[in-house]
């Protein structure tokens, strides 16, 4: 169960970020309610998963779902430059990523 909020954790962390983008600078009303909650929600997810998954693989798998959500969203969504080297730089988060899963005794 842990693994599985701290997926959603990792979902919301997207979306907080999306919605900050879209928030301009929290000028927004709604863009910046929904990054508040959704913040709120991923930071309240991530916590109920470090009881049980040790920190550095808890908050290494977050951030890097986040990093790698927020890379696709801004190329599908906002029209962000897909270049060769963004790729393999997305890869090596990813590769990083597995690498931790693997490392993680739960």
């Amino acid at each position: 169960m842990a693994w599985i909020m701290l997926l959603v954790a990792g979902i919301l962390e997207i979306a907080w970020a999306y919605s900050m983008k879209l928030s301009d600078g929290f000028s927004k009303t709604t863009p910046t309610i929904i990054t508040l909650v959704t913040m709120i929600a991923s930071f309240g997810l991530l916590s109920a998963a470090m009881r049980t998954i040790p920190l550095g693989t808890a908050y290494t798998i977050w951030t890097g779902i986040g990093a790698i959500g927020a890379f696709v969203v801004g190329i599908v969504a906002l029209g962000e430059q897909l270049t060769a080297l963004r790729v393999a730089a997305a890869m090596l988060i990813v590769s990083g990523l597995v690498l931790m899963k693997l490392s993680s005794s739960h």
